[in-house]
């Protein structure tokens, strides 16, 4: 889901001439990877396929990268699915490398899908299902991404196939036809994403924040994961997530009767059940007791939106059923059209403001900005291979590719500067410069009142977080506003 009020955005593709000037960064950058290939014909084929995805070639898959090669489009198919090099290595490399040179303490990971429209029936992992590229059920492979934002960088690290469960899962001789491994099995998009977070972690890459839409934030099991590993998120929630507004009251037996062994936890009878979060909207009191606070989001097409937002407590429910901690939930609505609420949920600490948690909430555009160059400019919605380990080394590729160019744009702009971003859970680390000054993503409502947002720099305390029971008082500690930049090159889609 992309943020609301986006506005247009410009891209211009490199031509053969900024290729050529780029060679040799190129080279250097690709060099780190020359221990994954292998022989030198095999790095020889990577060289080809990346310098073709950054190139300006309208179609960027397999045989109109070679032809402008001037190498049999055969022998590059073989490279994606035959010849021996390692694709988890060249990723593992990818995000090491992000961790070392892009670590930010306020870096927020991205989680996300997106898929690519595909005729018939033998690319693996194709089939009929909701195609967010055309905004309807369509024929389509789908596929899991982890992107990683800091105010000024953002890059994809990872990319994985869906494989659905029913269509392919459960007939292992199609699946070896389309070259998919028997150990390549059906897993949940929020488990795939789980592990790209997990592996992530593993490469030394640190989040501040995860965010993410309701299609994770809607799976208990995720959400317990996440906290489990330590990891502050803001995740959307479905509005048919259940919660309560009120901890129901747990009774705890420490002995059993006639000497029998204590029964587990359990709620007490005359306890509230827990509520769909659309509901507490409409009857509960405890949320209509909380104003409404109005805040600007961004510029777009059709002006400044403003959207309202709610901030309290509640609790949700653990795999027993019983009241986890208390979480943060958030309940945006759109001024002009009230009937669209969304809501988000977060186990940031206790005094984290409303401010830093839509902040983070809405950042969630950038991965948007991330498909949309990887498919336009990189040629990721391209390819036209049909065997799994080609598609998975495709989306591999095309991380390494975006990798090189955000850090390209990065080394010719003059520094790390970069729009405001959110805060770590911490409450560490100094914001960036603004960029298009008067274009702000998230700004009290009411007036062009150049004063920042105030922001409570005791976000985070030690021990378990609880969030607040109600919005969170500003402090005189200020802080600034994300902010939107004027895109007007494919460089500054992938860096800003």
């Amino acid at each position: 889901m992309g943020l609301p009020g986006n506005g247009p955005r410009e891209a211009i593709a490199m031509d053969a001439e900024t290729i050529l000037r780029i060679k040799p960064a190129l080279t250097r950058y690709l060099h780190e990877f020359d221990g994954c290939f292998g022989r030198r014909p095999t790095r020889a084929h990577r060289d080809t396929y990346i310098q073709g995805q950054l190139g300006p070639l309208p179609r960027k898959s397999v045989e109109p990268i070679a032809d402008a090669a001037g190498v049999p489009p055969r022998t590059l198919q073989e490279f994606l699915g035959e010849f021996k090099w390692d694709e988890f290595a060249v990723r593992d490399l990818l995000q090491q490398r992000v961790a070392r040179r892009h670590g930010d303490p306020r870096a927020v990971g991205l989680l996300d899908e997106t898929s690519y429209v595909k005729k018939g029936t033998k690319t693996a992992a194709v089939q009929r299902q909701h195609c967010g590229a055309v905004g309807k059920n369509e024929n389509c492979v789908v596929s899991v991404h982890l992107g990683y934002a800091t105010p000024g960088f953002h890059t994809l690290l990872d990319g994985e196939p869906y494989l659905p469960k029913e269509t392919w899962h459960e007939d292992r001789v199609r699946c070896r036809k389309a070259g998919i491994p028997d150990d390549v099995v059906y897993r949940p998009k929020w488990q795939i994403g789980l592990g790209q977070i997990e592996r992530a972690l593993a490469n030394g890459v640190r989040f501040a924040w995860i965010t993410f839409d309701e299609d994770y934030g809607g799976k208990p099991p995720f959400l317990r994961a996440l906290d489990a590993l330590g990891q502050t998120f803001v995740g959307e929630l479905p509005s048919s997530f259940p919660l309560w507004t009120k901890a129901p009251e747990v009774l705890h037996r420490a002995h059993g009767r006639d000497g029998r062994a204590a029964r587990k936890p359990r709620l007490k009878v005359k306890n509230n059940p827990a509520c769909e979060v659309r509901d507490l909207v409409r009857s509960s009191p405890i949320l209509r007791a909380h104003p409404w606070q109005a805040y600007r989001v961004k510029e777009g097409t059709l002006g400044p939106q403003v959207w309202e937002a709610k901030h309290l407590s509640v609790w949700l429910k653990n795999e027993d059923g019983l009241p986890t901690r208390p979480h943060h939930l958030v309940v945006m609505r759109n001024v002009l059209e009230p009937e669209t609420i969304k809501y988000f949920v977060s186990n940031a600490p206790e005094a984290t403001a409303t401010e830093t948690l839509l902040l983070v909430a809405l950042s969630r555009y950038k991965i948007e900005q991330m498909f949309e160059v990887s498919k336009g400019e990189l040629g990721m919605d391209h390819f036209e291979v049909r065997h799994w380990r080609s598609i998975q080394r495709h989306l591999i590729l095309s991380c390494v590719s975006h990798l090189f160019l955000a850090e390209f744009h990065e080394a010719h702009r003059g520094g790390k500067s970069g729009p405001d971003g959110a805060p770590n859970p911490h409450g560490d680390g100094a914001l960036g410069p603004r960029l298009a000054p008067g274009r702000t993503l998230l700004a009290p409502a009411g007036g062009d009142d150049p004063r920042p947002v105030a922001y409570d720099p005791t976000t985070q305390r030690q021990g378990r977080p609880q969030p607040p029971q109600g919005n969170p008082a500003a402090s005189a500690c200020p802080r600034r506003v994300l902010e939107e930049p004027t895109h007007v090159s494919l460089a500054q889609l992938v860096a800003l």
